[in-house]
């Protein structure tokens, strides 16, 4: 049985997997979020393509003093290493953008269980969360991992 995990959320400035922009963590222990964080992160070059903001509203303004990822990653990585980590479309997407953008600023990509709520619901998640009433500011990196870290959790206790 699963008492502990981690769900994810990134957003990302561009096309490239490794130009996340927005971090979204909540830690998950018995049942109850313990902790979560929302970090902004200053992509490669700042750089934003316009289709992008336009999904999550995240601009080169909004990041220009935020850390790199590489910045973030000591705060980051406790959230995820040896955890169960669970993302909506995660194997689609969101585990994707961590191990490229590690890759990319030559960091090592940790071990740990990958959980997608995705694959465990077949829906998207704006659909999920209006059919379990589930609060969600849809792409704001942490709004997204609560909603996953929420439907985690009913899936767990079913």
């Amino acid at each position: 049985m699963i008492d502990a995990f981690t769900a994810i959320d990134f957003e990302t400035a561009n096309g490239k997997r490794w130009s996340i922009c927005q971090v979204g963590l909540v830690r998950v222990q018995n049942g109850q979020i313990i902790e979560e964080r929302n970090i902004l992160i200053q992509p490669p070059d700042n750089y934003y393509h316009y289709m992008n903001i336009l999904v999550h509203g995240i601009t080169t303004e909004r990041t220009l003093n935020s850390p790199t990822f590489a910045e973030a990653w000591p705060e980051i990585e406790p959230f995820i290493k040896g955890q169960h980590v669970v993302a909506h479309n995660g194997f689609g997407f969101d585990f994707n953008a961590l191990s490229t953008t590690l890759k990319y600023y030559g960091l090592s990509e940790p071990e740990y269980e990958k959980h997608c709520t995705y694959k465990i619901y077949n829906d998207n998640l704006a659909s999920l969360c209006n059919t379990y009433k589930i609060p969600l500011n849809h792409h704001d990196a942490l709004s997204d991992a609560r909603a996953c870290a929420e439907l985690f959790l009913k899936h767990l206790n079913n």
